[in-house]
């Protein structure tokens, strides 16, 4: 995928689909500061990469956190000299519950670290993605972009939303720097995140709907990370050096079932 020596960061990197991208990223040579906030996630990640030949390091940090994420782009930069690729990844679920039960504090938390995260992110990346051009991938979702029927998801969605939105503003922002700037919106896929979900009410004030054949209409099943990784690799190679601006779906025609 002609990325041989080049730079990744890789937020949400311990787990789910940062990891599969940085594995991925690993394997096609490039060089790539793993960023998470779990350090024993983060060493098995690089151990990962570096026992299959490549180069990684870990970057324990809260993207939420302007001052952790300012030292950990900078960790980069005194390491390596440089940042190509940058997958702006990381986020949580936080908590689902109807509009009168939820709290302003976890609003604020799944804004934080969602929204904000990913502007930190970018913000202090920027700089060094400008000096020779590069590729951002931003990870949205199906929630908020097409989905509105996960009752209680709100503050998730609208963080989603505002990810898409960002991404197109900044990659017209950022094209006279040869910066591509690009985001996905992943459907259900096979990871630990609803695990970390806190739901609360939500049954009670959701709309029941059934889905008699099932509700992953491509192949009867959510995705894998490593699908998403896929997408990831093309859309930071050369492959895809005149795409910016997209908006990309990858979730198999769940969005468009239930959207």
């Amino acid at each position: 995928m002609q990325l041989g020596e080049k730079v990744a960061l890789v937020t949400g990197a311990g787990s789910g689909i940062g990891k599969a991208a940085a594995l991925l990223l690993g394997r096609e040579g490039v060089r790539v500061g793993v960023l998470s906030r779990s350090a024993d996630e983060l060493a098995a990640t690089v151990d990962e990469i570096v026992r299959a030949g490549g180069e990684a390091f870990a970057l324990e940090a809260d993207i939420a956190d302007a001052a952790a994420m300012r030292q950990a782009v900078a960790q980069i930069a005194d390491r390596w000299g440089r940042l190509d690729i940058v997958f702006a990844n990381a986020g949580i679920n936080g908590v689902w519950a109807p509009l009168d039960e939820l709290d302003p504090e976890e609003w604020q938390k799944t804004i934080s670290i969602n929204l904000t995260g990913t502007f930190l992110t970018l913000k202090y990346a920027a700089p060094l993605l400008k000096r020779q051009g590069g590729a951002i991938v931003i990870t949205s979702s199906v929630n908020g972009t097409r989905i509105f029927s996960n009752t209680g998801a709100t503050a998730y969605s609208c963080t989603k939303a505002a990810q898409v939105a960002m991404a197109k503003m900044l990659a017209l922002e950022l094209a006279p720097h040869k910066v591509r700037v690009n985001v996905i919106c992943p459907g259900a896929i096979d990871t630990n995140i609803d695990e970390s979900t806190d739901k609360q009410g939500v049954e009670e004030a959701k709309i029941p709907v059934e889905y008699p054949e099932g509700q992953y209409p491509l192949r009867g099943q959510p995705g894998t990370s490593e699908q998403v990784a896929q997408l990831v690799l093309f859309l930071v190679s050369a492959a895809a050096d005149h795409i910016t601006g997209a908006q990309i779906f990858i979730d198999g025609a769940e969005s468009l079932l239930q959207g």
